[in-house]
C-alpha cells in the first residue's frame, strides 16, 4: 500500500475516533501514532520480525516531536497572554471597563449588550483566550442585563458571542498557534488581527442595535447617567488601556527602528505589569493562587492537544498528504477564490464537530500548503499571485480567515465551546438557550468573513506598515 493510501486510511481512523467521542488531543496523537508504525512497517515490507523494529522508530520521532515543537521560544506567549487575562479578572479591571463601558455606551438601544461587546473586546486586547473571557462576562454582563429586562436568550448569546473576539484580537492564543503550525512571524500576525477584532465588533453592535430597534423588549436601553459619572468611570478603566500600549510599543516600537523586544517579551512584561497593578488594586493570595490555576489548567489543555496533533502532523509527512492534497487542489478546474470559499466554507462545517484549536492543528498541515500553491506559491509576488498579495501577505491573510472561521465554530452547535461555557457559568440558562440566542450572530459573523474575504486590505493594512 502506498504511503499516501495510509494517510488516507489512517485519516479516515482519526476522524471516527473524534466522532465518537475521543478527545482530539489523544486521537490525534493515537492515530499519528498507529500511522508511523504502519508507513514503517509498510517500508519493511510487513515483515512479521521487523514489526517490533517498526514500532521503535514510531515511538522515538512520537516522542522527540512533542517537545522539540512545544520547546519553542515562541508558544511561550500563551501561558503569558493566558495569565494576563486572569489576573486582569481577579483584579478586578474587568469589572471597571464593563462599568466604563456602560455608563458611555448603554444609553443606546441594546446598549448594555453593546457596552458587553466593547467591553468585551478590551479585555480581548489583555487576554489570549476565549472560553476564558466568556466565562468572566457571563459572571459580569449577564446579570446586570437580565435585571433591567433583557431577553436571557439575547443576553447570553451576546456575551458567548462577543467572547469569541479574544480569538482574533490580539494577544491571540490561536494566533500563536497558527503561526507556529505555518511557520509565520508571529508579531505580523498578531498586527493584522487589530483591525478585524475591531471591525468584528462593529458588526456585532450594528447586529445588535438593529435587533433592539425592532424588538423594543429584547434589550431596552439604560439612561440616566450624567457626564461626571461617565468620567468617573475612566481612571478605573486605563489600567487595561495601559497594558495594550505597553505590548504594542513593546513589541512593535511606534518611534520607528528595531523592536524593543520579541512577542514574548513584551507578553512577560505585560503579565507583570497587570500583577503589579493587581497587587496595588488589593488582590489577595486565595485570588492569585486561583488565577495561577485557571492559566495553568488552560495551557495545559492547549499544550496537550498540541503534543498529540504534532505527532499525526509527523505522520502526514511521512505519507506526503499534504503535497498530494496541494496538488490536487490546484489541479482543479475552478477559480482559486471560489475554491478558497469552499475551504473556508468546509471549516464551518468541520467547526460543528471539533473544538477551534483541534480543527486548526489536524487541518492546517495540509490546507496550508494548498492555499499557498493556489497563491503562486511561498515566494510569489503579488503581481504574479492568484488573490493579489505576496506569499507572506497570503500566509497573513489566511491566517486571519481561519482563526475567524475558528472564532465561528466556537458559538456554532453542537460543540460550540463559548455557549457550553456560558451555560456552566449560569444556572439558569441551558445550553439550548445559549444557541438560540447567538444565532442572530451567525449572520454578523457570515457578513465579517465576507467582508475580509473581499476586501484584504482590512487585514494587511497593519502588517504591511511593519515591513
Amino acid at each position: 500500500m502506498e504511503p499516501i493510501e495510509i494517510g488516507l486510511w489512517v485519516t479516515c481512523f482519526l476522524l471516527v475516533l473524534v466522532v465518537v467521542g475521543m478527545r482530539v488531543a489523544f486521537a490525534a496523537g493515537l492515530a499519528g501514532l498507529v500511522g508511523l508504525i504502519w508507513i514503517f512497517w509498510a517500508k519493511f515490507g510487513y515483515s512479521p520480525d521487523k514489526f517490533g523494529k517498526a514500532v521503535t522508530v514510531s515511538v522515538k520521532i512520537a516522542g522527540q516531536v512533542p517537545h522539540s515543537k512545544v520547546s519553542s521560544q515562541a508558544l511561550s506567549l500563551i501561558p503569558t497572554f493566558i495569565l494576563i487575562g486572569y489576573l486582569a479578572y481577579y483584579a478586578g479591571l474587568t469589572r471597571a471597563l464593563f462599568e466604563a463601558a456602560k455608563r458611555w455606551i448603554a444609553w443606546l438601544p441594546g446598549g448594555l449588550a453593546v457596552s458587553t461587546v466593547f467591553a468585551t473586546a478590551g479585555f480581548a486586547a489583555v487576554s489570549g483566550a476565549s472560553v476564558a473571557t466568556s466565562a468572566v462576562f457571563a459572571r459580569i454582563a449577564i446579570p446586570e442585563m437580565l435585571a433591567i429586562g433583557y431577553n436571557k436568550r439575547f443576553a447570553a448569546g451576546v456575551v458567548a458571542a462577543a467572547g469569541t473576539l479574544a480569538s482574533l484580537i490580539p494577544p491571540s492564543a490561536i494566533l500563536v498557534i497558527y503561526a507556529i503550525i505555518v511557520e509565520q512571524d508571529v508579531g505580523k500576525l498578531l498586527l493584522a488581527g487589530f483591525i478585524p477584532g475591531a471591525f468584528s465588533a462593529v458588526i456585532y453592535v450594528l447586529l445588535i442595535v438593529g435587533i433592539a430597534m425592532v424588538f423594543k423588549n429584547v434589550g431596552p436601553p439604560v439612561k440616566g447617567f450624567t457626564w461626571r459619572q461617565r468620567f468617573e468611570a475612566l481612571p478605573g478603566a486605563l489600567p487595561i488601556v495601559f497594558v495594550v500600549v505597553i505590548i504594542i510599543c513593546f513589541v512593535y516600537n511606534p518611534f520607528g527602528g528595531d523592536a524593543w523586544g520579541t512577542p514574548t517579551e513584551g507578553g512577560a512584561l505585560g503579565a507583570f505589569v497587570v500583577f503589579c497593578m493587581a497587587l496595588w488594586r488589593g488582590m489577595r493570595w486565595g485570588e492569585l493562587k486561583s488565577a495561577l490555576l485557571e492559566t495553568a489548567k488552560l495551557t495545559v489543555m492547549i499544550f496537550t492537544i498540541i503534543w498529540g496533533v504534532l505527532i499525526y502532523v509527523r505522520f502526514l509527512g511521512f505519507a506526503d498528504l499534504p503535497g498530494a492534497f496541494s496538488d490536487w487542489i490546484t489541479s482543479l478546474e475552478m477559480s482559486p477564490m471560489v475554491i478558497l470559499i469552499c475551504i473556508l466554507l468546509a471549516y464551518a462545517v468541520l467547526g460543528m464537530f471539533m473544538d477551534a484549536i483541534g480543527m486548526l492543528l489536524l487541518t492546517l498541515p495540509v490546507v496550508y500548503p494548498a492555499v499557498m500553491a493556489l497563491n503562486g506559491g511561498e515566494s510569489v509576488a503579488a503581481a504574479d499571485s492568484a488573490f493579489g498579495m505576496s506569499g507572506p501577505m497570503c500566509a497573513i491573510w489566511f491566517g486571519i480567515l481561519v482563526v475567524k472561521m475558528a472564532e465561528f465554530c466556537l458559538i456554532t452547535p453542537p460543540i460550540g465551546l463559548n455557549c457550553f461555557v456560558v451555560a456552566g457559568v449560569r444556572d439558569d440558562l441551558s445550553v439550548q438557550d445559549v444557541f438560540r440566542g447567538v444565532m442572530p450572530f451567525f449572520i454578523a459573523d457570515g457578513v465579517t468573513i465576507a467582508l475580509l474575504v473581499a476586501f484584504p486590505s482590512i487585514v494587511l493594512y497593519l502588517p504591511s506598515l511593519a515591513q
